[in-house]
């Protein structure tokens, strides 16, 4: 290919971070991502040596992002590049320092290529729970095989294993079969038998054997967090989370829904993609642990239904339309082998049972976990993300809903928006007086009045990382903090009597952005700014979310909660107050709004670690009364009233001294031309 003097420009979208831009062409895929302010891992700076900046090149037309990816569109691998890709064994990647843009592209930069690796906050909580698992060792000794004497040694096994630990009915995994008779002889027929649910022999090792591990797994549409677990003690043994690669095809549940409809091989991509980070999951957790993986002899998978059928290979097609029907709602056992998962070859895959449609295992594992339905209280409990699941409870009865908030909540569909990386903004204040903000990143303890940035400043005193974008958090509480200084107005638009250098207008003075961080501030050398539609997509994801939570309290007859706890890796570093204002949340006493961090992982965990945990789990997915969002003749109504800040029709007696005593709700003809035409 030959390059122009007048270069073309073609879009590069990277993933997982969804950064996008436009890319002279000819640009390497390394230098156009550190214009964009993605890092990629590279030692040697581009000399293609150090075998670090592998990147994937996505293929396909990609409707989400608007973009057709190929291969063909980035320069040919060259034989030094490819020599390199084989010592690697990863021939399907790029060397991003090679490879020049000469077309669209959108590419996947694989975790260990990523030089800020993502911050993802979810680590495994202490638990209190009778250690009853599944799978038990159950050491035997056999009668020895004689002349006449016709059982068999798997009959002699099921003889032994009734008259010493009283099972019955036991059946025997083929794999187990096949090497039961090698492994009696060698342990002298004293063997220690695997078994699984006091059903089942899935393993038999000579002599007396110790060791029994599972893993625990939350499959989040952005995150996939595993707990390697002693099924003996109950003790967490590592951590591991990654960024769940079908981002790639779709940010939100809906756009993968949709790309397995519209490519006749996305539900394969995806289902690859996300088997194969299990896999990996499983084996870098067991390194950690000093363990090999072949010991672990159960998984347990919670996620929403989307992640549910893509793991299992079940098309999610029905699950995109009314009337969201499941291919099964109640948990379900597997051998895992027949999902590709590379454990114990016997073992046992379980998943979680859903509520409905939309509201999944992932949920049904939050409730097993804080049990609010055993409280003598209303709770609401909310699980964050790009869809957000909400269940309303007391001791006699339970409502659950969702609401499609879509990936604003996450950094998707904001201006400046990231993951939750080093550089990201993750705290906001403004000054209510002279509308200057301060700011803290993630990787940088001081304030950003605190940095020094001038180009003579010793390095000692720079902050360790410049503001790089905007996290959830970091959107949630800017906006809160904006309306709170009046430079929002109610309805979400910006103020045109406030004066001052941050606030910037279109030529017609009717669109308005603020400067949050100023261009000495910022990696890029560029400002970081809070956009009309930045304020917009949050407007959007938050309403929908106090929707379906209004939803519920009317349904339920009551007229306010008690306590509302907030779950989820993102939940737990949202800010009660900044959430109120907001309009994220009902209003409640801040003291009684509660983070418990990933408690889908939690209650992955329980039900890894007490087989009664998995029958409260189908209890409650059976009692739950759910109420569809999407149908509700009185869903839209409260979706327009919690478009306001932070609502047109609601009090909110907790914020009363900080609120602006001015409203002006958004007429809803206006949201609603919003929602159809993405008009503002």
């Amino acid at each position: 290919m030959t390059k122009s003097e007048q270069k073309n420009t073609h879009t590069l979208i990277l993933m997982p971070s969804g950064r996008r831009g436009d890319i002279e062409e000819g640009t390497t895929i390394l230098e156009a991502a550190r214009h964009l302010s993605v890092e990629i891992e590279s030692i040697c700076g581009g000399r293609q040596t150090c075998n670090k900046c592998l990147v994937k090149i996505e293929e396909g037309q990609f409707d989400k992002h608007a973009i057709n990816s190929s291969s063909s569109h980035v320069t040919t691998v060259t034989e030094k590049e490819q020599k390199v890709l084989i010592e690697n064994q990863r021939p399907d990647l790029r060397m991003s320092c090679a490879a020049e843009v000469f077309g669209d592209i959108l590419v996947t930069i694989p975790e260990e290529s990523r030089a800020q690796k993502q911050i993802i906050r979810k680590s495994a909580r202490e638990l209190s729970i009778d250690i009853a698992p599944a799978i038990r060792l159950t050491y035997v000794e056999i009668e020895e095989a004689e002349l006449g004497e016709h059982r068999g040694d798997w009959g002699r096994l099921q003889d032994a294993l009734e008259a010493q630990w009283g099972l019955k009915n036991l059946s025997i995994d083929l794999l187990a079969l096949r090497n039961l008779q090698a492994r009696i002889r060698e342990g002298k027929w004293k063997v220690t038998a695997t078994i699984w649910n006091d059903q089942e022999v899935i393993d038999v090792k000579p002599g007396f054997q110790e060791g029994i591990y599972g893993l625990a797994v939350d499959i989040g549409s952005t995150t996939v967090a595993s707990f390697l677990t002693d099924l003996r003690t109950g003790a967490n043994l590592a951590t591991e989370v990654v960024m769940n690669p079908q981002v790639s095809y779709g940010e939100d549940l809906m756009s993968r829904i949709s790309y397995a409809m519209t490519h006749p091989d996305g539900l394969e991509k995806m289902h690859k993609a996300i088997i194969d980070t299990l896999n990996k999951l499983a084996s870098k957790a067991s390194r950690e642990a000093g363990i090999d993986k072949r010991d672990i002899t159960e998984i347990v998978l919670v996620g929403n239904t989307t992640m549910t059928h893509v793991v299992l290979g079940i098309s999610p097609i029905e699950l995109g339309g009314t009337p969201f029907a499941l291919a099964n709602r109640d948990a379900m056992d597997f051998k895992a082998r027949e999902l590709g998962l590379r454990l114990h070859p016997g073992a046992n895959c379980h998943i979680l049972p859903s509520q409905a449609g939309h509201v999944g295992a992932d949920n049904v594992s939050v409730l097993i976990a804080e049990q609010p339905y055993k409280q003598d209280k209303t709770i609401l409990t909310i699980d964050v993300g790009t869809n957000a699941e909400i269940v309303l409870s007391s001791k006699d009865w339970m409502y659950s809903a969702s609401s499609p908030t879509g990936p604003a909540f996450e950094g998707g569909q904001i201006s400046s928006g990231m993951r939750a990386a080093p550089g990201a903004i993750e705290r906001v204040r403004i000054d209510p007086q002279t509308k200057e903000p301060r700011f803290r990143v993630i990787g940088e303890e001081r304030w950003s009045e605190e940095w020094q940035t001038g180009p003579d400043t010793e390095a000692e005193l720079r902050p360790k990382h410049l503001a790089a974008g905007i996290c959830g958090s970091g959107i949630i509480e800017v906006i809160a903090e904006l309306y709170l200084a009046e430079v929002l107005t109610a309805d979400g638009r910006f103020n045109h009597q406030v004066v001052g250098s941050r606030l910037q207008w279109s030529e017609d003075k009717k669109r308005g952005a603020y400067v949050l961080a100023t261009a000495d501030q910022s990696s890029s050398g560029k400002p970081i700014v809070v956009t009309q539609d930045d304020v917009r997509n949050i407007q959007l994801a938050k309403a929908a979310l106090y929707a379906g939570a209004k939803l519920l309290i009317m349904r339920a007859g009551v007229n306010k909660v008690d306590q509302i706890i907030l779950a989820g890796a993102f939940g737990s570093y949202i800010d009660p107050k900044h959430a109120m204002v907001l309009g994220l949340i009902l209003d409640c006493e801040l003291d009684d709004v509660i983070a418990v961090g990933n408690a889908a992982g939690d209650g992955a965990r329980l039900a890894l670690l007490n087989r009664e945990k998995r029958a409260e789990a189908q209890r409650i997915a059976t009692n739950v009364r759910y109420i569809e969002t999407a149908v509700d003749k009185d869903f839209q109504d409260e979706f327009v009233n919690a478009m306001s800040l932070p609502h047109s029709r609601d009090d909110f007696p907790h914020l009363a001294d900080i609120l602006p005593q001015t409203t002006d709700p958004i007429p809803p003809q206006r949201i609603r031309r919003f929602q159809r035409t993405g008009n503002k």
